[in-house]
Formats: C-alpha cells, sequence, structure tokens
C-alpha cells in the first residue's frame, strides 16, 4: 500500500470517529474518550505520510506558539518546535528568569501578556508532585477569564509536554509505535506489556511516564504489568484509574516487586528510572524552603537507595524471559545504557543498540502527535480539513 492510499484509508477510518477535542486543551490522557484519543493518533500518523509525500499541512496564516519549559528537554522542545513550525506559526519561548515573573509579575498577568496573538501554549512542569498539572490548569484559567472578558482576541489551546501526572505525548507515541509494530489497535489487545523501574545511577526522575503508560495502555486492553522495588510507588490515584480502564477494556493491571515477573512472557518491555513518590513529594519541600543541605542529604540517601538494587536492569537474560526471547524495547529517551552514558544502567548496551532505531522511530511520532493535538482542537473537522491536504 502507497503513501497516498494509506492516508485516504487514514482519512476514511478518522471520519468514523466523533471526538471530542474541538476548542478543548489537551492536559491528561485519561480525561479524554477513545474516539478522542484515536483521532489524535490518526491525525498524527496522517500527517506523518503527509510530511514524507512533501505535502504541507499548515493551518494558520500567522500567529505565535508560545514553549515554557521549567525542566531540560530535547526530544519534546524540537519536537514542539517542529510541530508548531509545520502548523504555521512562529515559536517563541519563555524564559521566566528574562521575563518579569523575576519581578513578581503574577501568572494570571504573564499568561494574558503572552497570548495576544498566541494560539497554543506548550507547557512542561514534571518534576513536583502537585505542581506541573496544578500550574497548567491555573494557566488555562487564566487565559479563558482573559478571552472572556474581551481582552484576548482567541485562546489559546494550551498542550501538555509533560507534568506531574503524566506525560501524554509521549505515551501516545509510545501506543503509536505499538500499533504499527502490531498491526493496528486490535492487535494490542491481550499483548503484555511490562512496565519496570530500573537502576539509575541518578535521582529525581518524574513518574508521569510510568503513570502515563500504565493509564493508556490499559485503554486499549493490553495486560498491564507495573514492577518496581518496595518503595518506589506512583501516585496512588493513577494507580486506581489504571485498574479501572483495564477493567473496562477487557485488559488487566497488576504489580509486582519483582522484574523477572514482569518481564516473564512480555510481548513489550519498557524499562525506565523514576523517583520514588515519597521523595519527590520531599524534595518539593525541600526545595520551597530553599534547604540545599537537606537537598544534598536526600539526593545522596536516593543514589544509596537506587544502588541496592543495581540488578534492576533490562539485560540480555531479562529479555531472554520475555514472549521467545525477542519482546519490543521501548524508552522515552534518553536511556541509561550501561557502558555507554554510565557504568551501569537502566538497559545492557547489546539490548539497547538491538532497539536502537525502533526507539527512535517511536520519538518520530511525537512532533505529529503534538500537531494533531493543536490541528484537532483548532479545526471542528479534522477529516474535511485533512481531505483538502491529501
Amino acid at each position: 500500500m502507497n503513501n497516498l492510499t494509506k492516508l485516504s484509508a487514514l482519512v476514511k477510518e478518522l471520519e468514523a470517529l466523533q471526538p471530542k477535542l474541538y476548542g478543548k486543551d489537551f492536559l491528561l490522557t485519561w480525561q479524554q474518550d477513545l474516539d478522542s484519543l484515536k483521532a489524535v493518533m490518526l491525525v498524527a500518523e496522517i500527517l506523518q505520510l503527509l510530511h514524507k509525500e512533501k505535502k504541507p499541512w499548515r493551518i494558520f496564516d500567522y500567529g505565535l506558539a508560545i514553549s515554557i519549559f521549567r525542566d531540560n528537554s530535547t526530544r519534546t522542545r524540537f519536537s514542539f518546535a517542529s510541530a508548531v513550525n509545520g502548523l504555521g506559526l512562529g515559536l517563541s519561548e519563555l524564559d521566566e528568569v528574562k521575563s518579569q515573573i523575576a519581578h513578581g509579575e503574577t501568572l494570571r498577568e504573564t499568561a494574558n501578556m503572552i497570548s495576544f496573538l498566541t494560539e497554543v501554549i506548550g507547557i512542561r512542569d514534571d518534576m513536583y508532585p502537585g505542581e506541573g498539572h496544578t500550574y497548567m490548569t491555573e494557566v488555562a484559567e487564566a487565559v479563558t477569564d482573559g478571552f472572556n472578558e474581551g481582552v484576548l482576541a482567541q485562546r489559546p489551546t494550551l498542550v501538555n509536554l509533560q507534568c506531574d501526572l503524566d506525560h501524554p505525548t509521549q505515551s501516545l507515541s509510545d501506543l503509536l509505535k505499538l500499533k504499527d509494530y502490531f498491526g493496528g489497535w486490535e492487535q494490542l489487545k491481550g499483548k503484555k506489556i511490562a512496565m519496570s523501574w530500573a537502576y539509575s545511577p541518578s535521582y529525581g526522575k518524574p513518574l508521569s511516564v510510568p503513570q502515563g503508560v500504565i493509564n493508556l495502555m490499559t485503554r486499549f486492553g493490553m495486560e498491564v504489568v507495573l514492577a518496581h522495588p518496595k518503595g518506589y510507588d506512583l501516585l496512588p490515584e493513577t494507580l486506581v484509574t489504571a485498574a479501572d480502564f483495564a477493567a473496562k477494556s477487557g485488559g488487566s493491571f497488576k504489580q509486582t516487586q519483582s522484574m523477572e515477573d514482569a518481564f516473564r512472557n512480555a510481548d513489550v518491555v519498557y524499562p525506565k528510572s523514576w523517583a520514588p513518590m515519597a521523595v519527590m513529594q520531599e524534595r518539593t519541600k525541600l526545595l520551597r524552603s530553599g534547604d540545599k543541605q537537606g537537598l544534598k542529604e536526600l539526593e545522596l540517601h536516593c543514589l544509596a537507595e537506587n544502588a541496592t538494587h543495581m540488578d534492576w536492569e533490562c539485560d540480555e537474560d531479562m529479555m531472554k524471559l520475555t514472549k521467545n526471547g525477542s519482546a519490543l524495547y521501548e524508552h522515552c529517551l534518553p536511556a541509561d545504557i550501561s557502558e555507554v552514558s554510565c557504568e551501569r544502567g537502566e538497559v545492557a548496551k547489546s539490548v539497547f543498540e538491538r532497539y536502537r532505531l525502533h526507539t527512535y522511530q517511536e520519538a518520530g511520532y511525537k512532533p505529529f502527535v503534538i500537531a494533531s493535538m493543536i490541528f484537532n482542537s483548532k479545526i471542528h473537522s479534522a477529516a474535511d480539513k485533512l481531505k483538502s491536504f491529501v
């Protein structure tokens, strides 16, 4: 099937859906119904194929996209930039140090001041439990108020580029890779995915990737197993929603404290380090109080605790436990690769190299997922608009 034939088939599939995305922000996947999630992914696939055919898909003649990165980023930062450029927007990054925020400007004021000709605001705020999602909802309320009061001619769409709860652009990219690899959403039902903690020589990594994965893959009937050592818990509410989604989809959601149990007969493995929930909460308190000594002591404690679990590594022996010894390896990147980026890490060098191009393809969906979120929010009938591009 050539790309143009694929495009027509995807648009037809999109026409059969009833998404509820127009005029809406995209903050958490579990706030969206299945048709909306599928619409985001289908439009992303269509935009990616249009790009391969060198066909433009811009929907804006002018306007800004604002990015607010409160944590470091490579893939998501450049994915957002390329997505908004493809849609026809200019990009401006809000540097909180250089802005009047440093002089006491309120969040409500900042949100309105950056939004006069702005169509979308992408925010990454993922490091502190209870902070990132709250910050995003406060920005959303501020621009809604500005629009309703006539200050803003249009209300910008907000896109979650990662918060303390979820990383939707990543998990949807992960799912698109699975859809392509196994041949469709229906083929994912009954497939086992091991979302496992893995050792890292660093601490403080967000919980949002594993939380996003368990709450998205359970929506599509997968058998999701969450594995981590004792104490490396995720936020309790995200475990409840994952179990509920599994029950509704006919999939399953289980937890274990054994990486081996999770990997055994798995179709997909996702070994990824994260910090214990209690540690992240304590870190937030110390940062708020400016306790530098407390932060140093916490880091030393966490690194020592991590070091007691160095056997939680996705190595060749662990991969042999998976279905036919050849489960698909996924990762949000960058992975801590043993003997490459660190002496000992999340994944063995030989395993990562075998699946390296797969992880690149996984990451390659992200610009189109972000563009799709914006496209669906701004275009009332995405399928009709896409027909004009095809």
